[in-house]
Protein backbone atom coordinates (compact mmCIF):
# COMPACT_ATOMS: atom_id res chain seq x y z
CA UNK A 1 0.00 0.00 0.00
CA UNK A 2 2.95 2.32 0.23
CA UNK A 3 2.71 4.24 -3.59
CA UNK A 4 -1.50 4.89 -2.70
CA UNK A 5 -0.18 5.79 0.98
CA UNK A 6 2.28 8.09 -0.74
CA UNK A 7 -0.46 9.55 -2.87
CA UNK A 8 -2.67 10.33 0.53
CA UNK A 9 0.11 11.99 2.24
CA UNK A 10 1.51 14.40 -0.77
CA UNK A 11 -2.57 15.14 -1.73
CA UNK A 12 -3.55 15.25 2.15
CA UNK A 13 -4.97 18.90 1.72
CA UNK A 14 -7.05 17.98 -0.87
CA UNK A 15 -8.06 14.48 0.74
CA UNK A 16 -8.88 16.59 3.82
CA UNK A 17 -11.24 19.26 1.99
CA UNK A 18 -12.99 16.39 0.07
CA UNK A 19 -13.60 14.08 3.58
CA UNK A 20 -14.83 17.49 5.27
CA UNK A 21 -17.19 18.38 2.83
CA UNK A 22 -19.45 15.52 4.17
CA UNK A 23 -20.59 15.02 7.91
CA UNK A 24 -19.83 11.46 9.82
CA UNK A 25 -23.87 11.42 9.97
CA UNK A 26 -23.99 11.45 5.58
CA UNK A 27 -21.03 9.06 5.39
CA UNK A 28 -22.16 6.78 8.21
CA UNK A 29 -25.81 6.84 7.95
CA UNK A 30 -26.55 3.13 7.05
CA UNK A 31 -25.08 1.40 10.40
CA UNK A 32 -26.78 4.49 13.05
CA UNK A 33 -28.02 2.02 14.85
CA UNK A 34 -24.52 0.55 15.82
CA UNK A 35 -22.89 4.21 16.26
CA UNK A 36 -20.43 3.70 19.50
CA UNK A 37 -20.89 6.01 22.86
CA UNK A 38 -18.52 6.27 25.65
CA UNK A 39 -16.34 3.22 24.12
CA UNK A 40 -13.09 2.79 23.04
CA UNK A 41 -12.81 2.96 19.36
CA UNK A 42 -10.13 2.51 16.77
CA UNK A 43 -10.36 4.40 13.48
CA UNK A 44 -8.29 2.75 10.71
CA UNK A 45 -7.53 5.04 7.88
CA UNK A 46 -8.83 7.82 10.28
CA UNK A 47 -7.75 10.36 7.47
CA UNK A 48 -8.61 13.91 7.88
CA UNK A 49 -10.03 13.14 11.56
CA UNK A 50 -13.50 14.12 10.61
CA UNK A 51 -14.75 10.42 11.94
CA UNK A 52 -12.66 10.90 15.05
CA UNK A 53 -13.68 14.27 16.38
CA UNK A 54 -16.77 13.05 15.82
CA UNK A 55 -16.69 10.49 17.50
CA UNK A 56 -14.78 11.95 20.24
CA UNK A 57 -17.58 14.39 20.45
CA UNK A 58 -19.95 11.23 21.74
CA UNK A 59 -18.18 10.75 24.56
CA UNK A 60 -16.08 7.81 23.02
CA UNK A 61 -12.15 7.67 23.57
CA UNK A 62 -10.71 7.06 20.26
CA UNK A 63 -7.67 6.01 19.16
CA UNK A 64 -6.58 7.04 14.94
CA UNK A 65 -4.49 5.43 12.92
CA UNK A 66 -3.54 7.30 9.94
CA UNK A 67 -0.10 6.25 7.78
CA UNK A 68 -0.39 9.24 5.69
CA UNK A 69 1.92 11.98 7.50
CA UNK A 70 0.27 14.77 6.12
CA UNK A 71 -3.21 13.46 6.76
CA UNK A 72 -2.46 12.58 9.79
CA UNK A 73 -0.67 15.92 11.03
CA UNK A 74 -4.24 17.79 9.54
CA UNK A 75 -6.24 14.86 11.67
CA UNK A 76 -4.62 16.14 14.42
CA UNK A 77 -5.10 19.82 14.03
CA UNK A 78 -8.49 19.14 13.86
CA UNK A 79 -8.90 17.15 17.12
CA UNK A 80 -6.30 18.87 19.06
CA UNK A 81 -8.65 21.65 20.44
CA UNK A 82 -11.16 20.35 22.95
CA UNK A 83 -11.54 16.84 22.34
CA UNK A 84 -7.81 15.99 22.54
CA UNK A 85 -7.78 14.40 25.64
CA UNK A 86 -10.48 11.81 23.52
CA UNK A 87 -8.34 11.48 20.41
CA UNK A 88 -4.35 9.92 19.87
CA UNK A 89 -3.32 9.58 16.76
CA UNK A 90 -1.08 6.94 16.07
CA UNK A 91 1.69 6.13 12.90
CA UNK A 92 0.81 2.69 11.71
CA UNK A 93 -0.61 1.08 8.64
CA UNK A 94 -1.66 -1.93 7.41
CA UNK A 95 -1.66 -5.34 7.92
CA UNK A 96 0.69 -5.34 10.35
CA UNK A 97 -0.40 -2.40 12.92
CA UNK A 98 2.88 -3.06 14.74
CA UNK A 99 2.01 0.33 16.73
CA UNK A 100 -1.44 -0.54 17.37
CA UNK A 101 -0.65 -3.58 19.07
CA UNK A 102 1.91 -2.47 21.30
CA UNK A 103 -1.26 -0.81 23.20
CA UNK A 104 -2.10 -3.41 24.48
CA UNK A 105 -5.73 -3.32 24.35
CA UNK A 106 -8.90 -4.26 22.42
CA UNK A 107 -11.70 -1.86 21.36
CA UNK A 108 -15.54 -1.94 21.75
CA UNK A 109 -15.76 -0.55 18.16
CA UNK A 110 -13.18 -0.94 15.24
CA UNK A 111 -14.38 1.16 11.97
CA UNK A 112 -12.10 0.78 8.92
CA UNK A 113 -13.67 3.02 6.82
CA UNK A 114 -12.38 4.01 2.82
CA UNK A 115 -9.47 1.56 3.37
CA UNK A 116 -10.19 -2.60 2.51
CA UNK A 117 -10.68 -1.66 -1.47
CA UNK A 118 -6.32 -0.58 -1.24
CA UNK A 119 -5.00 -3.79 0.64
CA UNK A 120 -4.35 -6.57 -1.71
CA UNK A 121 -6.04 -9.76 -1.57
CA UNK A 122 -3.12 -11.61 -0.09
CA UNK A 123 -2.76 -9.18 2.57
CA UNK A 124 -6.78 -9.83 3.24
CA UNK A 125 -6.75 -12.42 5.43
CA UNK A 126 -3.54 -11.43 7.81
CA UNK A 127 -5.30 -8.02 7.95
CA UNK A 128 -8.61 -9.12 8.93
CA UNK A 129 -7.19 -11.88 11.93
CA UNK A 130 -5.26 -8.34 13.36
CA UNK A 131 -8.14 -6.46 13.59
CA UNK A 132 -9.99 -9.55 14.69
CA UNK A 133 -7.45 -9.78 17.78
CA UNK A 134 -8.38 -6.42 18.16
CA UNK A 135 -12.15 -6.67 19.46
CA UNK A 136 -12.88 -6.92 22.86
CA UNK A 137 -15.98 -9.57 23.12
CA UNK A 138 -19.43 -8.53 21.66
CA UNK A 139 -16.94 -5.62 20.04
CA UNK A 140 -18.16 -4.66 16.75
CA UNK A 141 -16.14 -4.46 13.41
CA UNK A 142 -17.68 -1.99 10.98
CA UNK A 143 -15.97 -2.13 7.47
CA UNK A 144 -17.22 -0.32 4.43
CA UNK A 145 -16.64 -1.56 0.87
CA UNK A 146 -15.83 1.01 -2.10
CA UNK A 147 -17.45 -0.20 -5.49
CA UNK A 148 -15.81 1.67 -8.48
CA UNK A 149 -11.95 2.56 -9.83
CA UNK A 150 -10.09 5.24 -9.02
CA UNK A 151 -9.52 8.16 -11.48
CA UNK A 152 -5.85 8.88 -10.46
CA UNK A 153 -2.73 6.35 -9.27
CA UNK A 154 -4.57 4.99 -6.25
CA UNK A 155 -4.34 1.74 -6.20
CA UNK A 156 -7.55 -0.65 -5.42
CA UNK A 157 -8.68 -4.17 -5.84
CA UNK A 158 -12.30 -5.75 -6.25
CA UNK A 159 -14.50 -6.12 -2.85
CA UNK A 160 -16.54 -8.35 -2.05
CA UNK A 161 -19.58 -9.13 0.25
CA UNK A 162 -18.76 -12.92 -0.15
CA UNK A 163 -15.06 -12.13 0.41
CA UNK A 164 -16.43 -10.36 4.17
CA UNK A 165 -18.21 -13.53 5.10
CA UNK A 166 -15.74 -16.23 4.45
CA UNK A 167 -12.99 -14.31 6.14
CA UNK A 168 -15.61 -13.41 9.09
CA UNK A 169 -16.71 -17.30 9.58
CA UNK A 170 -12.73 -18.56 9.44
CA UNK A 171 -11.99 -15.90 12.52
CA UNK A 172 -15.33 -15.96 14.80
CA UNK A 173 -16.71 -12.56 13.69
CA UNK A 174 -20.57 -12.92 13.01
CA UNK A 175 -22.74 -10.56 10.56
CA UNK A 176 -24.60 -8.54 12.56
CA UNK A 177 -26.00 -6.17 9.50
CA UNK A 178 -25.42 -5.63 6.08
CA UNK A 179 -26.36 -2.31 4.27
CA UNK A 180 -27.94 -1.96 0.87
CA UNK A 181 -25.57 -0.83 -2.01
CA UNK A 182 -26.07 3.51 -1.49
CA UNK A 183 -24.70 5.93 -3.71
CA UNK A 184 -22.06 8.03 -2.94
CA UNK A 185 -22.49 10.90 -0.72
CA UNK A 186 -20.50 13.09 -2.72
CA UNK A 187 -22.47 12.60 -6.03
CA UNK A 188 -19.95 10.78 -8.08
CA UNK A 189 -22.19 8.34 -9.95
CA UNK A 190 -19.97 5.62 -10.67
CA UNK A 191 -19.01 5.29 -7.36
CA UNK A 192 -21.34 2.87 -4.51
CA UNK A 193 -20.81 2.02 -1.27
CA UNK A 194 -21.99 -1.24 1.33
CA UNK A 195 -21.41 -1.01 4.93
CA UNK A 196 -21.07 -4.59 7.11
CA UNK A 197 -21.45 -4.45 11.05
CA UNK A 198 -19.90 -7.84 12.25
CA UNK A 199 -19.59 -9.06 16.48
CA UNK A 200 -17.44 -11.03 17.78
CA UNK A 201 -19.06 -12.80 20.27
CA UNK A 202 -16.94 -15.42 21.97
CA UNK A 203 -15.52 -14.41 25.58
CA UNK A 204 -12.28 -15.04 24.51
CA UNK A 205 -12.03 -17.78 27.38
CA UNK A 206 -10.72 -20.02 25.46
CA UNK A 207 -7.03 -19.29 26.14
CA UNK A 208 -7.97 -18.73 29.88
CA UNK A 209 -9.09 -22.06 30.14
CA UNK A 210 -5.82 -23.26 28.82
CA UNK A 211 -4.02 -21.61 31.61
CA UNK A 212 -6.18 -22.38 34.40
CA UNK A 213 -5.48 -26.41 33.38
CA UNK A 214 -1.78 -25.78 33.09
CA UNK A 215 -2.27 -23.74 36.90
CA UNK A 216 -4.30 -26.47 38.76
CA UNK A 217 -4.43 -29.66 36.55
CA UNK A 218 -0.49 -30.06 35.13
CA UNK A 219 1.81 -32.22 37.16
CA UNK A 220 4.35 -30.38 38.42
CA UNK A 221 7.76 -31.83 40.12
CA UNK A 222 8.65 -28.13 40.66
CA UNK A 223 7.51 -24.74 40.37
CA UNK A 224 9.15 -24.12 37.40
CA UNK A 225 5.54 -24.05 35.33
CA UNK A 226 4.19 -21.90 37.72
CA UNK A 227 7.49 -19.20 37.81
CA UNK A 228 7.40 -19.67 33.40
CA UNK A 229 3.43 -18.67 33.63
CA UNK A 230 3.78 -15.63 36.21
CA UNK A 231 6.70 -14.60 33.91
CA UNK A 232 5.18 -14.30 31.09
CA UNK A 233 1.59 -12.59 32.72
CA UNK A 234 4.15 -9.85 34.23
CA UNK A 235 5.86 -9.09 30.47
CA UNK A 236 2.45 -8.97 28.89
CA UNK A 237 1.03 -6.35 31.13
CA UNK A 238 4.24 -4.30 32.03
CA UNK A 239 5.86 -4.37 28.95
CA UNK A 240 4.13 -3.81 25.81
CA UNK A 241 7.71 -2.91 24.22
CA UNK A 242 9.64 -6.39 24.65
CA UNK A 243 7.70 -7.78 21.89
CA UNK A 244 10.27 -7.98 18.75
CA UNK A 245 8.42 -10.15 16.08
CA UNK A 246 4.26 -10.64 15.49
CA UNK A 247 3.53 -12.76 12.78
CA UNK A 248 1.27 -15.82 11.32
CA UNK A 249 -0.50 -15.84 14.86
CA UNK A 250 2.82 -15.70 17.11
CA UNK A 251 4.31 -13.25 18.87
CA UNK A 252 7.89 -12.92 19.70
CA UNK A 253 9.09 -11.34 23.17
CA UNK A 254 12.97 -10.56 24.43
CA UNK A 255 14.28 -13.66 25.56
CA UNK A 256 16.50 -11.87 27.94
CA UNK A 257 13.42 -10.60 29.64
CA UNK A 258 11.92 -13.66 30.17
CA UNK A 259 15.42 -14.70 32.28
CA UNK A 260 15.35 -11.47 33.98
CA UNK A 261 11.99 -11.72 35.30
CA UNK A 262 12.65 -15.55 36.11
CA UNK A 263 15.53 -14.60 38.31
CA UNK A 264 13.71 -11.98 40.30
CA UNK A 265 10.82 -14.15 40.61
CA UNK A 266 12.91 -17.05 42.18
CA UNK A 267 15.71 -14.88 44.06
CA UNK A 268 13.76 -14.15 47.33
CA UNK A 269 12.58 -17.92 47.55
CA UNK A 270 16.15 -18.85 47.06
CA UNK A 271 17.89 -16.61 49.48
CA UNK A 272 14.77 -17.60 52.03
CA UNK A 273 15.94 -21.36 51.32
CA UNK A 274 12.11 -22.29 50.50
CA UNK A 275 12.23 -25.43 48.46
CA UNK A 276 11.38 -25.16 45.13
CA UNK A 277 10.97 -28.83 43.88
CA UNK A 278 9.47 -32.29 45.11
CA UNK A 279 12.94 -33.89 46.02
CA UNK A 280 14.83 -31.45 48.94
CA UNK A 281 18.17 -33.21 47.33
CA UNK A 282 17.39 -31.70 43.96
CA UNK A 283 19.15 -28.05 43.17
CA UNK A 284 17.57 -25.75 40.95
CA UNK A 285 19.29 -26.09 37.32
CA UNK A 286 20.08 -22.28 37.14
CA UNK A 287 21.56 -21.61 40.50
CA UNK A 288 25.31 -22.45 39.42
CA UNK A 289 28.35 -21.13 41.38
CA UNK A 290 29.65 -18.98 38.55
CA UNK A 291 26.66 -17.47 37.61
CA UNK A 292 23.85 -17.17 40.71
CA UNK A 293 26.55 -18.54 43.21
CA UNK A 294 28.85 -15.02 42.30
CA UNK A 295 25.61 -12.67 42.83
CA UNK A 296 25.06 -13.47 45.95
CA UNK A 297 25.35 -10.02 47.54
CA UNK A 298 22.33 -8.99 45.02
CA UNK A 299 18.63 -8.46 46.10
CA UNK A 300 15.65 -9.56 44.16
CA UNK A 301 15.60 -5.99 42.77
CA UNK A 302 18.97 -5.27 41.81
CA UNK A 303 18.13 -6.80 39.03
CA UNK A 304 16.36 -3.94 37.06
CA UNK A 305 16.29 -3.08 33.74
CA UNK A 306 18.56 0.38 33.47
CA UNK A 307 21.26 -0.97 35.35
CA UNK A 308 24.52 -1.05 34.80
CA UNK A 309 27.37 -4.01 35.76
CA UNK A 310 31.01 -4.46 34.91
CA UNK A 311 33.91 -6.46 35.65
CA UNK A 312 33.09 -10.04 37.33
CA UNK A 313 29.38 -9.07 37.85
CA UNK A 314 28.83 -8.60 34.36
CA UNK A 315 30.06 -11.83 33.29
CA UNK A 316 28.48 -13.78 36.23
CA UNK A 317 25.21 -12.17 34.99
CA UNK A 318 25.47 -13.24 31.75
CA UNK A 319 26.42 -16.79 33.06
CA UNK A 320 23.45 -16.56 35.10
CA UNK A 321 21.34 -15.45 32.04
CA UNK A 322 22.41 -18.21 30.17
CA UNK A 323 21.91 -21.23 32.73
CA UNK A 324 18.53 -19.68 33.45
CA UNK A 325 17.62 -20.03 30.10
CA UNK A 326 18.56 -23.47 30.10
CA UNK A 327 16.85 -24.70 32.85
CA UNK A 328 13.62 -22.79 31.17
CA UNK A 329 14.42 -24.58 27.98
CA UNK A 330 14.80 -27.95 29.65
CA UNK A 331 11.69 -27.54 32.12
CA UNK A 332 8.35 -25.65 31.33
CA UNK A 333 9.29 -25.20 27.50
CA UNK A 334 9.51 -28.90 27.16
CA UNK A 335 6.87 -29.89 29.73
CA UNK A 336 3.84 -27.37 28.55
CA UNK A 337 1.98 -28.64 25.77
CA UNK A 338 -1.58 -29.11 24.44
CA UNK A 339 -3.27 -32.48 23.48
CA UNK A 340 0.82 -34.16 23.10
CA UNK A 341 4.51 -33.34 23.74
CA UNK A 342 5.09 -32.79 20.12
CA UNK A 343 2.79 -29.35 20.14
CA UNK A 344 4.24 -27.12 23.06
CA UNK A 345 2.84 -23.80 23.68
CA UNK A 346 5.74 -22.39 23.91
CA UNK A 347 8.87 -21.98 22.30
CA UNK A 348 12.45 -20.20 21.86
CA UNK A 349 15.11 -19.30 19.43
CA UNK A 350 18.19 -18.83 21.24
CA UNK A 351 20.92 -16.67 19.90
CA UNK A 352 24.85 -16.87 20.37
CA UNK A 353 25.82 -14.09 22.91
CA UNK A 354 28.96 -12.86 22.91
CA UNK A 355 30.67 -12.71 26.37
CA UNK A 356 30.84 -8.54 26.79
CA UNK A 357 33.25 -6.90 29.58
CA UNK A 358 30.34 -4.40 30.96
CA UNK A 359 26.50 -4.88 30.36
CA UNK A 360 23.20 -2.77 30.35
CA UNK A 361 20.15 -4.51 31.00
CA UNK A 362 18.74 -2.45 28.05
CA UNK A 363 16.26 -3.99 25.32
CA UNK A 364 19.16 -4.54 22.75
CA UNK A 365 20.86 -7.06 25.49
CA UNK A 366 17.57 -8.50 26.07
CA UNK A 367 16.59 -8.97 22.72
CA UNK A 368 20.18 -9.69 21.99
CA UNK A 369 19.57 -13.67 23.62
CA UNK A 370 16.79 -14.37 21.16
CA UNK A 371 12.91 -14.77 21.13
CA UNK A 372 11.06 -16.38 23.38
CA UNK A 373 7.71 -17.00 21.07
CA UNK A 374 3.87 -18.31 21.84
CA UNK A 375 0.63 -17.70 20.05
CA UNK A 376 -0.81 -14.05 20.04
CA UNK A 377 -4.19 -15.94 21.49
CA UNK A 378 -2.44 -16.62 24.65
CA UNK A 379 -0.47 -13.06 24.81
CA UNK A 380 -3.87 -11.70 24.12
CA UNK A 381 -5.06 -13.69 27.16
CA UNK A 382 -1.68 -12.44 29.53
CA UNK A 383 -2.53 -9.02 29.14
CA UNK A 384 -6.65 -8.87 29.22
CA UNK A 385 -6.59 -11.32 32.03
CA UNK A 386 -3.61 -11.14 33.54
CA UNK A 387 -4.76 -9.70 36.86
CA UNK A 388 -6.66 -12.69 37.07
CA UNK A 389 -4.46 -14.98 36.23
CA UNK A 390 -1.98 -13.40 38.95
CA UNK A 391 -3.77 -14.48 42.20
CA UNK A 392 -4.20 -17.80 40.76
CA UNK A 393 -0.84 -18.19 39.98
CA UNK A 394 0.28 -17.18 43.56
CA UNK A 395 -2.35 -19.24 45.30
CA UNK A 396 -1.18 -22.41 43.66
CA UNK A 397 2.58 -21.44 44.15
CA UNK A 398 1.99 -21.33 47.79
CA UNK A 399 -0.06 -24.80 48.10
CA UNK A 400 2.89 -26.35 46.08
CA UNK A 401 5.30 -25.11 48.22
CA UNK A 402 3.59 -26.12 51.20
CA UNK A 403 3.43 -29.75 49.57
CA UNK A 404 7.25 -29.71 50.23
CA UNK A 405 8.73 -31.49 52.57
CA UNK A 406 11.72 -28.92 53.70
CA UNK A 407 9.04 -26.08 53.86
CA UNK A 408 6.64 -28.72 55.87
CA UNK A 409 8.73 -29.08 58.85
CA UNK A 410 10.13 -25.33 59.17
CA UNK A 411 5.96 -24.42 58.83
CA UNK A 412 6.40 -21.40 56.89
CA UNK A 413 3.57 -18.87 57.58
CA UNK A 414 1.42 -17.73 54.64
CA UNK A 415 2.59 -14.56 55.01
CA UNK A 416 6.40 -15.46 54.67
CA UNK A 417 5.24 -17.23 51.39
CA UNK A 418 3.54 -14.21 49.83
CA UNK A 419 6.66 -11.53 50.95
CA UNK A 420 8.83 -13.79 49.25
CA UNK A 421 6.54 -14.14 46.16
CA UNK A 422 6.15 -10.34 46.05
CA UNK A 423 7.63 -8.52 42.70
CA UNK A 424 8.94 -5.43 43.74
CA UNK A 425 10.03 -4.28 47.38
CA UNK A 426 7.34 -1.90 48.47
CA UNK A 427 10.44 -0.35 51.00
CA UNK A 428 12.28 1.12 47.55
CA UNK A 429 8.94 2.19 45.62
CA UNK A 430 9.68 6.03 45.91
CA UNK A 431 13.23 6.32 47.76
CA UNK A 432 15.05 6.82 44.61
CA UNK A 433 13.18 10.14 43.51
CA UNK A 434 12.48 10.90 46.81
CA UNK A 435 16.19 11.94 47.51
CA UNK A 436 16.35 13.70 44.21
CA UNK A 437 13.29 16.04 45.29
CA UNK A 438 15.13 16.02 48.56
CA UNK A 439 18.68 17.02 46.52
CA UNK A 440 17.00 19.76 44.50
CA UNK A 441 15.84 21.13 47.14
CA UNK A 442 18.79 21.49 49.25
CA UNK A 443 20.57 23.24 46.82
CA UNK A 444 18.45 25.95 45.87
CA UNK A 445 16.20 24.60 43.25
CA UNK A 446 12.25 25.19 43.33
CA UNK A 447 10.67 21.91 42.81
CA UNK A 448 6.73 22.15 41.81
CA UNK A 449 3.78 19.57 41.94
CA UNK A 450 3.02 18.20 38.89
CA UNK A 451 -1.05 18.30 39.11
CA UNK A 452 -0.89 22.16 39.97
CA UNK A 453 2.57 23.24 38.93
CA UNK A 454 2.65 25.25 42.80
CA UNK A 455 6.03 25.33 44.33
CA UNK A 456 6.22 22.09 47.05
CA UNK A 457 7.11 22.28 50.47
CA UNK A 458 6.06 19.27 52.07
CA UNK A 459 5.52 16.67 49.21
CA UNK A 460 4.76 13.23 48.70
CA UNK A 461 6.03 11.36 45.38
CA UNK A 462 2.96 9.96 43.69
CA UNK A 463 3.05 6.87 41.31
CA UNK A 464 0.83 8.34 38.34
CA UNK A 465 -0.21 4.97 37.33
CA UNK A 466 -1.55 3.23 40.90
CA UNK A 467 0.73 1.52 42.11
CA UNK A 468 -1.66 -1.04 43.69
CA UNK A 469 -3.35 -1.92 40.28
CA UNK A 470 0.01 -1.35 38.34
CA UNK A 471 3.48 -2.37 40.80
CA UNK A 472 6.04 -0.10 38.21
CA UNK A 473 8.85 1.93 40.02
CA UNK A 474 10.18 3.25 36.72
CA UNK A 475 11.50 7.00 36.72
CA UNK A 476 8.69 8.47 34.58
CA UNK A 477 5.97 7.32 37.01
CA UNK A 478 7.38 8.61 40.25
CA UNK A 479 6.07 12.46 40.32
CA UNK A 480 6.28 15.03 42.82
CA UNK A 481 3.03 16.38 44.17
CA UNK A 482 1.85 17.42 47.55
CA UNK A 483 0.45 16.01 50.26
CA UNK A 484 -3.23 16.87 49.94
CA UNK A 485 -3.12 16.23 46.06
CA UNK A 486 -1.63 12.58 46.39
CA UNK A 487 -4.18 12.07 49.45
CA UNK A 488 -7.16 13.38 46.88
CA UNK A 489 -5.41 11.28 43.69
CA UNK A 490 -5.39 7.81 46.00
CA UNK A 491 -5.35 4.76 43.73
CA UNK A 492 -6.93 6.55 40.58
CA UNK A 493 -5.96 6.95 37.17
CA UNK A 494 -5.12 11.04 36.21
CA UNK A 495 -7.99 11.50 33.64
CA UNK A 496 -6.59 11.97 29.85
CA UNK A 497 -7.98 15.58 30.17
CA UNK A 498 -5.79 16.17 33.30
CA UNK A 499 -3.04 14.72 31.89
CA UNK A 500 -3.23 16.82 28.64
CA UNK A 501 -3.68 20.02 31.08
CA UNK A 502 -0.17 18.95 33.31
CA UNK A 503 1.74 17.61 30.78
CA UNK A 504 4.10 20.29 30.44
CA UNK A 505 4.41 20.36 34.21
CA UNK A 506 5.30 16.49 34.09
CA UNK A 507 8.24 16.99 31.40
CA UNK A 508 9.60 20.25 33.16
CA UNK A 509 9.71 17.69 36.31
CA UNK A 510 11.55 15.17 34.15
CA UNK A 511 13.72 17.42 32.60
CA UNK A 512 14.78 18.74 36.05
CA UNK A 513 15.08 15.85 37.84
CA UNK A 514 16.78 13.32 34.86
CA UNK A 515 19.72 15.71 33.76
CA UNK A 516 22.64 13.68 33.74
CA UNK A 517 23.42 10.99 31.01
CA UNK A 518 23.36 7.92 33.36
CA UNK A 519 20.01 8.97 34.43
CA UNK A 520 18.55 9.77 31.40
CA UNK A 521 19.61 6.57 29.92
CA UNK A 522 17.91 4.66 32.56
CA UNK A 523 14.61 7.03 32.32
CA UNK A 524 14.44 6.51 28.66
CA UNK A 525 15.27 2.60 28.73
CA UNK A 526 12.51 1.96 31.73
CA UNK A 527 9.83 3.64 29.30
CA UNK A 528 11.05 1.48 25.96
CA UNK A 529 10.12 -1.26 27.58
CA UNK A 530 7.56 -0.38 29.47
CA UNK A 531 5.41 1.91 27.57
CA UNK A 532 3.71 1.88 24.35
CA UNK A 533 5.69 3.00 20.47
CA UNK A 534 8.98 4.60 22.13
CA UNK A 535 10.95 4.57 19.12
CA UNK A 536 14.46 2.82 19.59
CA UNK A 537 17.40 5.60 21.04
CA UNK A 538 14.66 7.97 22.02
CA UNK A 539 15.65 10.97 23.79
CA UNK A 540 11.98 13.48 23.50
CA UNK A 541 10.26 13.69 26.97
CA UNK A 542 7.40 14.48 24.83
CA UNK A 543 7.04 11.32 22.83
CA UNK A 544 7.45 9.31 26.43
CA UNK A 545 4.12 11.15 27.90
CA UNK A 546 1.94 10.34 24.72
CA UNK A 547 2.93 6.79 25.49
CA UNK A 548 2.62 7.00 28.99
CA UNK A 549 -1.13 8.51 27.86
CA UNK A 550 -1.43 5.88 25.61
CA UNK A 551 -0.78 3.07 28.02
CA UNK A 552 -3.39 4.90 30.63
CA UNK A 553 -6.08 4.03 27.74
CA UNK A 554 -5.25 0.62 27.88
CA UNK A 555 -4.72 0.36 31.89
CA UNK A 556 -7.94 1.97 32.30
CA UNK A 557 -9.94 -0.71 29.85
CA UNK A 558 -8.36 -3.97 31.28
CA UNK A 559 -8.31 -3.11 34.95
CA UNK A 560 -11.19 -0.55 35.15
CA UNK A 561 -9.06 1.96 37.41
CA UNK A 562 -11.51 4.83 38.27
CA UNK A 563 -10.22 8.12 36.77
CA UNK A 564 -9.31 11.73 38.71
Amino acid sequence: MSKTIDIYHQQAELFAAQYDALSFEQVHQSWQTYWPKEQLVLDIGAGSGRDAFWLAAQGNQVIAVEPAEDLRRLGQLKTSAALAPKVQWLSDSLPELKATYQLNLRFNTILLSAVWMHISPSERQRTFRKIANLLAPGGHFVLSLRYGDFSDHRVAYPVSVDEINELASKFGLVLKHLSARTADAGGRVDIAWQTLVLMLPDDGSGSLSKVRHIVVNDNKSSTYKLALLRTLVRIAEAHPGAVIDRQDGQVGIALGLVALYWIRLFKRLVDSDMQQNADPAKGLGFVKPDGWGKLANLTADDFAIGNFYTGQEAQALQQLFADTLSTIKAGPVTYIWQGEKSNPLFRMERHKVAKRSHILIDRDFLASFGCFVLSEDLWNCFRQYGCWIEPLLVQQWIAEMQKYQRNAERQISLESYHNQLRWLDQQHDTRLVRQKVAGLRSSGAQVCSVWSGAPLYSFDIDHCVPFSYWPNNDLWNLLPASQAENRKKRDRLPSQSRMQHCANHIQDWWRQAWQTDAEQQRFFIEAGLSLPNISPGCRDFAEVLHAMQLQMVGIKQRLQVAEW
